[in-house]
């Protein structure tokens, strides 16, 4: 005995503004990641260096965080209870890393 079964799904059509939206952001780190590539290979280890490479980890972090996990769609409270906590932890280890090379420089 065969018993069919019914199915309530119904398949609608894709959304194709939300497609091009994600691809439009995947295109952009796509461009960022090959920045630091051209970067990476391309200049000479140094601080000028790191700070491009953190600002634009930054970049990536910020459409990462704003499209992926919708944070860009959010209430500005929930924003700025996310973003004044990062900056303190950024300055902290700009701090630690700062007074951090003291160590050396203390006599024993």
């Amino acid at each position: 005995m065969a018993t069919e079964e019914i199915s309530n799904v119904h398949v609608i059509p894709p959304d194709k503004s939300k497609i091009a939206k994600i691809w439009k952001v995947a295109g952009i780190l796509a461009g960022v990641t090959a920045i630091e590539f051209i970067i990476a290979f391309t200049m000479g280890a140094g601080t000028a260096r790191t700070f491009i490479f953190i600002a634009l980890t930054v970049v990536k972090a910020f459409y990462i965080v704003a499209e992926f996990m919708h944070l860009k769609h959010e209430v500005k409270v929930l924003i700025w209870s996310i973003l004044i906590p990062m900056i303190f932890v950024v300055w902290l280890l700009i701090a630690l890393i700062y007074e951090g090379g003291s160590v050396f420089e203390a006599n024993m």
